[in-house]
């Protein structure tokens, strides 16, 4: 359907006033329709919302694609409409572990898009580099309140994170020779390793 088609759709169906630049610009990816919109233009194009969308990153898009309004998926999490829509635009969880369990099975979110779409992986990569670094131990509980995993689970990834990065980096200063080298190969493993680390853990994690 070409683009002076589909506003001329949006317009005549649901009253909104759209131009084809407009549309294309969608298209294009340069500018991004509102949720309203969004409906609107799924009901024009006979498809489902979700289908209009490139892979979900933010909760928005995991709540639009699953096609759940605010005030529907806000009940099943047990708190109020408002407070989930500034979850949303904020794009910061503010719920608790059981909540983003509940949230996860909601929007059939994996615990790795979970922390995508709620901006926590960055914290995560924080925790996970002192993990390994030192004693990863102590990093199990902060690690188990910010992923909705089981803490046994964690426990384990955690360990297998630990014993992974001190192994490479034994391994890396046993076959050099010279102390500079062993030194420069040594911090570039490392840090390689630390640079993906967030995706080693969730690879750890068969997720």
């Amino acid at each position: 359907m070409a683009p002076g088609h589909v506003a001329y759709g949006l317009g005549a169906q649901y009253g909104m006033r759209v131009t084809a630049e407009t549309v294309m610009a969608w298209e294009r990816g340069t500018a991004l329709p509102g949720e309203r919109e969004l409906m609107a233009l799924a009901g024009v194009l006979w498809c489902a919302p979700g289908d209009l969308l490139a892979a979900a990153s933010t909760l928005r898009e995991h709540r639009i694609a699953r096609d759940l309004a605010v005030d529907d998926l806000a009940r099943t999490l047990g708190m109020t409409a408002s407070a989930y829509q500034r979850i949303e635009e904020s794009g910061r969880w503010r719920g608790n572990e059981r909540q983003a369990v509940a949230l996860c099975d909601a929007l059939d979110m994996s615990a790795a898009q979970f922390l995508t779409a709620t901006g926590r992986n960055e914290e995560l990569a924080g925790l996970l580099t002192r993990a390994v670094t030192t004693r990863w131990q102590a990093y199990v509980r902060p690690v188990d309140k910010l992923v909705p995993l089981d803490r046994i689970l964690v426990q384990n990834v955690l360990e297998q994170l630990h014993a992974d990065y001190q192994a490479l980096m034994v391994s890396t200063l046993s076959w050099n020779t010279t102390g500079r080298d062993r030194a420069g190969t040594a911090g570039e493993e490392g840090r390689e390793f630390l640079d993906r680390v967030v995706e080693e853990f969730w690879r750890t994690a068969g997720i």
